[in-house]
């Protein structure tokens, strides 16, 4: 088996090229196999494995025998629906900018932020624009309001004491019961407004993207000067929220 370019790390250099092997395999594999493959000592072997396993990165069989773990399948699964995201996303906000004119972002939940993995930028001088992997809080996005309602009320308020709601701008809501109102307000209707809540002079219009489970893995949203957004871009930007769900196997009775 050709080895990897080594790195800095020795043991995880190690790690990987176990990881390797029982990639390789056609079913579990022997430690005796694992470290001739592996080109490591045996008792080096079994340590690392057994720290993998620790993990749920390996699994060991009653027979004694290895194989891959059942985490790696669940970050490959993530890897996946990501680049799924990504893909059906593309031609979904490229209509969506052909109708409205101006940017339109998909982001993902990260913690205490959402992310902006993908954008469809209009052709034109003055327009909003959002940096791809840029990040912001979610109390004062649209879509960061909507990943709020998706885990209640008090997950919602434990936010607000976990961040202290930093204030970006006077329209930021910085008190936890009026974000909850603002929240709930959002669920209820299917989308929601950033009200120049991050940045002044920038509006927006936020909706969940839903994947086959009915869980929010995503939002689309509609970014524009103030002075330009429009009411009536709201059942274009949920039809486009309802449609790449709608391709990522979402349907009402997944809810």
């Amino acid at each position: 088996m050709p080895k990897s370019p080594e790195s800095s790390i020795q043991v995880i250099d190690r790690a990987v090229s176990l990881l390797d092997a029982l990639a390789a395999a056609n079913g579990p594999i022997s430690l005796k196999v694992l470290a001739a493959e592996s080109e490591l000592h045996p008792s080096t072997a079994h340590r690392i494995l057994d720290a993998l396993a620790t993990h749920g990165f390996v699994e060991r069989a009653d027979n004694g025998q290895y194989r891959l773990g059942v985490r790696l399948m669940q970050y490959g699964g993530r890897v996946r629906e990501k680049t799924d995201l990504l893909r059906e996303a593309r031609p979904i906000m490229d209509w969506l900018r052909e109708q409205v004119g101006e940017t339109v972002n998909l982001t993902v939940r990260e913690g205490d932020e959402v992310v902006y993995v993908e954008r469809a930028l209009p052709r034109r001088m003055m327009r909003v624009e959002q940096l791809i992997g840029s990040r912001a809080p979610l109390h004062v996005t649209a879509v960061g309001k909507l990943f709020l309602a998706e885990v209640g009320e008090a997950e919602c308020r434990e936010y607000a004491r976990r961040t202290g709601l930093p204030r970006y701008t006077p329209n930021t809501f910085t008190q936890p019961g009026k974000l909850w109102i603002e929240v709930g307000a959002a669920l209820k209707q299917g989308y929601a407004l950033d009200n120049e809540e991050a940045e002044q002079g920038v509006a927006c219009i936020g909706v969940p993207i839903r994947d086959s489970h009915g869980m929010m893995v995503a939002g689309l949203s509609v970014s524009a000067p103030r002075e330009r957004r429009q009411d009536r871009w709201i059942s274009l930007v949920k039809k486009a929220g309802a449609d790449l769900s709608a391709r990522l196997g979402y349907t009402s009775k997944a809810a």
